[in-house]
């Protein structure tokens, strides 16, 4: 037996039902032209006896009644019909051929209405009928070749690339929060940025003009100083690379909560530009200075920061050697009288002193005896070609900061670096100028190593610590990093990107950096730094679809697979204001969606009406150019000084006659 299941045998039902729809039509016209083929004498008694027996089912009863049952044939004929799939074919063609086949098919009767001869009108008549009948077969033809099951019209996968993001705004004493904005299946919703765990350092990258600054970094700076409630704000510190961006926020806001901070606060400034809105801070305090190591470090910091290749060659003996001749140099300052003169510009000038002179001096200090003994050593046997090699680098760069206006800021002392001293908590703000970058980025890093050494301690206030262009200073922020945390020490590292932070530290540094940091939030980006935020970020599950066709029929299959929620590609075509990245939890505040994609929401109306009514930040003291010039002489005099004194004092010491240094 043939079945409905069987593809021959549903072929031949089909074509037999149609077969009757044409047999009922033409049946149809036979009977209600009767007269035109009496005309054209295509009728016989046989037929006409046939016509009368069909007549009596009641199948021409009324005009219509024959024409709507081969129609309804037809219809049931092309259910079954399959034709070739066609891409570019739609449902309005099919339904033009539907309505017109239809209005056509039902309307001829109009024709035999006509005062024309019979024969013409049973022409007309079949003919008009015959064309809509052939137009409502056309279109069941159509019908069957319209893809029904065509793909998802997102041609950027946008909607598969959405995900659930955190939207509870959650608090603790230390959280800075972000309101922002997410799209979630087509559907753009609310959702928090909560960096609750504020005390494992934060990578803020993004290339220029994403946003940084703008949508994330002035917030940090907004929030930490405007602590909700009666919690008290953070000591800040601020790295501000375009003086006074940052440094005119945070000086507004710390005059709003000063008075919050229970003890006596300050907000400081340094910058090199405009001597008058500079406060004068010396980064070799002699208090901060415990040991030689600090010496040590302080050397190795200035001395990079002046010769960036050196970083790639530490543990090279013509970068080594340079690194402990100034180290010598301000531990022996750090010791001459309680180390009265144990400031930067006397450790340059110092270090240009002949080298007779220099190295008697020197030689007072039996710390740094195993540091200077080489050099005094190559000397008195003459070996100047070696000599040079090993501090020349080290004079001519130091000499570099040989400046008035570099030697008066940093020769004062009118603040600390303890800015988490709870007996006077701070707002330090340090500004860089991108035209003198190389200069003042060794002078600021030196003041940030020293910063970060002091704070660094137990039972001190909480404190953040804000790098803007972070890869512009030369500072071993890592252990910070890593235990400063325990110390109420946050740290917020801005980036442009994983590249520009190799090229300056290093390889080795900066994936370590990039690898420790607990939160990262990004702009876009490109390259190895956007691929490597993608793979951090995760896979999700998405749908993927693919289409089959072939002749008679067309096939969708769909499946689940997981796929990169933020891929590498979108991270690089992000928008300023957009966001991508991790944020970290704390024990007591789980967060299961730390992933997120966003847009941060500002309100640049309230900012542009914050910033109008912004004080400028203020004049310190009345500085003139023959203040910085004495001040200049005074310390080349105070040098001239200690080596005249000291030298004086050996020749007629007899128990230190043997420790001046002589070349014959």
């Amino acid at each position: 037996m043939q079945t409905g299941e069987n593809d021959q045998a549903l072929r031949k039902i089909l074509d037999m039902t149609r077969l009757i729809s044409v047999v009922i039509l033409i049946l149809h016209f036979y009977y209600f032209c009767y007269a035109g083929f009496v005309q054209w004498r295509f009728h016989m008694e046989f037929t006409d006896r046939l016509m009368g027996n069909v007549a009596d089912t009641g199948l021409f009863s009324y005009f219509h009644k024959s024409k709507l049952i081969a129609l309804a044939f037809l219809f049931i004929s092309l259910l079954g019909t399959k034709g070739r799939k066609d891409e570019k074919l739609d449902h309005r063609t099919a339904f033009a051929y539907l309505f017109s086949g239809l209005l056509v098919y039902l309307l001829s009767y109009l024709t035999l209405l006509a005062d024309l001869e019979i024969t013409i009108l049973t022409l007309l008549y079949i003919g008009i009928t015959s064309v809509g009948y052939l137009f409502i077969l056309t279109d069941g033809t159509l019908l069957t070749r319209i893809i029904k099951d065509r793909l998802k019209d997102d041609i950027f996968n946008s909607l598969n690339e959405t995900f659930p993001q955190e939207e509870r705004l959650l608090t603790n004493e230390f959280s800075i929060n972000l309101p922002a904005k997410y799209r979630l299946r087509g559907k753009v919703r609310d959702s928090w940025l909560n960096f609750i765990a504020v005390f494992r350092a934060c990578l803020v990258l993004g290339s220029p003009g994403a946003g940084k600054t703008a949508f994330v970094i002035r917030h940090f700076i907004s929030q930490v100083l405007n602590r909700p409630g009666s919690y008290k704000p953070y000591t800040l510190f601020v790295y501000d690379f375009k003086f006074p961006d940052l440094s005119i926020i945070a000086y507004n806001h710390w005059l709003k909560n000063r008075h919050r901070y229970g003890a006596k606060s300050d907000c400081y400034f340094v910058n090199f530009d405009d001597l008058t809105r500079t406060h004068r801070g010396n980064p070799l305090d002699p208090l901060g200075m415990e040991d030689i190591t600090d010496a040590s470090e302080s050397a190795r910091t200035i001395l990079l920061g002046l010769n960036s290749e050196w970083k790639k060659k530490q543990g090279d003996f013509f970068v080594e050697s340079p690194i402990n001749f100034v180290t010598a140099i301000i531990w022996f300052l750090r010791k001459y009288r309680e180390g009265v003169y144990c400031t930067l510009p006397h450790v340059i000038e110092l270090m240009q002193l002949e080298y007779d002179e220099l190295f008697t001096v020197l030689r007072l200090e039996k710390e740094i005896e195993v540091l200077i003994n080489p050099f005094i050593n190559a000397y008195l046997n003459d070996v100047m070609e070696q000599l040079e090699g090993q501090i020349a680098s080290a004079k001519i760069a130091m000499a570099r900061l040989a400046s008035p206006q570099l030697y008066y800021v940093l020769s004062g002392n009118d603040f600390s670096l303890d800015i988490n001293n709870p007996e006077h908590p701070k707002v330090i703000c340090m500004g860089n100028n991108p035209q003198k970058i190389q200069i003042y980025g060794a002078v600021l890093s030196l003041y940030t190593n020293r910063l970060l050494k002091i704070i660094n301690k137990k039972n001190k206030l909480k404190c953040m610590l804000i790098f803007d262009e972070f890869p512009t200073l030369t500072t071993d922020v890592i252990p910070t990093i890593s235990t400063g945390r325990s110390n109420l020490i946050s740290c917020v590292l801005g980036v442009q990107d994983a590249s520009q932070l190799r090229k300056d530290y290093g390889k080795e540094q900066a994936d370590v950096i990039m690898s420790i940091v607990g939160k990262v939030i990004s702009g876009q980006v490109t390259g190895d730094s956007a691929k490597q935020l993608s793979e951090q970020i995760g896979k999700i599950m998405q749908d993927r679809e693919s289409l089959s066709i072939n002749s008679g029929d067309t096939s969708v299959s769909k499946n689940k697979q997981l796929e990169y929620a933020v891929p590498a590609s979108k991270i690089a075509a992000l928008s300023s204001g957009e966001f991508v990245g991790m944020v970290a939890d704390t024990p007591q505040q789980k967060i299961p969606l730390k992933a997120f994609h966003c847009e941060i929401q500002n309100d640049f109306d309230a900012i542009e009406a914050e910033e109008k009514a912004y004080a400028p930040i203020p004049v310190i003291r009345q500085v003139d150019a023959p203040m910085v010039k004495a001040n200049y002489e005074q310390i080349r005099q105070d040098v001239k000084d200690i080596v005249s004194m000291e030298i004086e004092r050996m020749i007629n010491d007899p128990a230190l006659r043997h420790l001046v240094v002589k070349k014959n």
